[in-house]
């Protein structure tokens, strides 16, 4: 630790991401704050029957913390919690309910994919994900169409976006017949690359629909629409992580009870 350097006490509002154990009583909490981005902070003791804090520090909450470590990365990167309230525990409300469950999960594993650096700020990937989690805790929307949603608009912020009104290798306007994830999405006839997949024309819609906030038109589409749609989301995704996401392959699709 650098000399004279003191621990800070801040405050910040987050969404938690993940949960691990840390001996016998203690959590390490993975964090996306709205201001400093993804952390990592330990609280102490919440493992205890008697913890004060230990159920609002659960995946997919949104809580309001006082955390103990520097913003600006000085000292141990390991923060601490010292204090914690909780704004809405999103989590509650869908436990029983595997679909949902599972979507949340590959949502915050990709929320934490999405912020390699800790310490970041990612205040648009902050909102977005609070958004999702709010989403499927409302139940309004299958839980499958709010992870695709939430993947293709992560997917944007990143610059990965998936070309779906034009071709991704010459521009050509228009919505093609062919998907290709190398080349980045939508191509015309003459751009296609050997093996490209050929999408039903609604997938491309739902696809287009999800990251524009149609939800009437996202709402209305057949479950093999959904399917595939979720197979070129998954795909695209992958593909520029370059690394497989541990929880989509467990995202239950059937549709979520309400």
């Amino acid at each position: 630790m650098p000399a004279g350097y003191r621990r800070q006490l801040y405050r910040d509002d987050a969404v938690v991401l993940r949960v691990q154990k840390l001996g016998e009583s203690d959590r390490i909490i993975t964090l996306l704050t709205r201001r400093h981005g993804r952390l990592r902070a330990v609280a102490r003791g919440v493992r205890r029957t008697t913890s004060r804090f230990g159920a609002r520090l659960e995946p997919f909450g949104h809580v309001d913390l006082q955390l103990a470590g520097s913003p600006e990365g000085v000292g141990s990167t390991l923060h601490s919690v010292s204090q914690v309230e909780a704004v809405t525990l999103f989590g509650k409300r869908f436990l029983g309910d595997y679909p949902r469950y599972t979507a949340a999960s590959a949502i915050a594993e990709t929320a934490e994919r999405l912020t390699p650096v800790e310490r970041e700020p990612a205040l648009r990937l902050f909102q977005l994900t609070l958004g999702a989690f709010k989403a499927l805790a409302a139940g309004e929307h299958d839980g499958s169409l709010v992870l695709d949603a939430y993947l293709l608009r992560g997917m944007s912020q990143a610059g990965w976006a998936p070309a779906l009104a034009e071709c991704a290798v010459c521009g050509a306007p228009g919505r093609h017949g062919a998907f290709s994830v190398p080349a980045g999405g939508s191509v015309c006839p003459d751009c296609r690359p050997p093996g490209s997949a050929h999408p039903a024309p609604a997938t491309l819609g739902l696809m287009l629909a999800l990251t524009s906030g149609d939800w009437e038109v996202a709402d209305a589409a057949e479950p093999p629409v959904r399917r595939e749609c979720s197979g070129l989301v998954a795909a695209h995704l992958q593909w520029h992580m370059e690394r497989a996401m541990r929880s989509l392959p467990l995202v239950d699709r059937r549709e979520s009870m309400s």
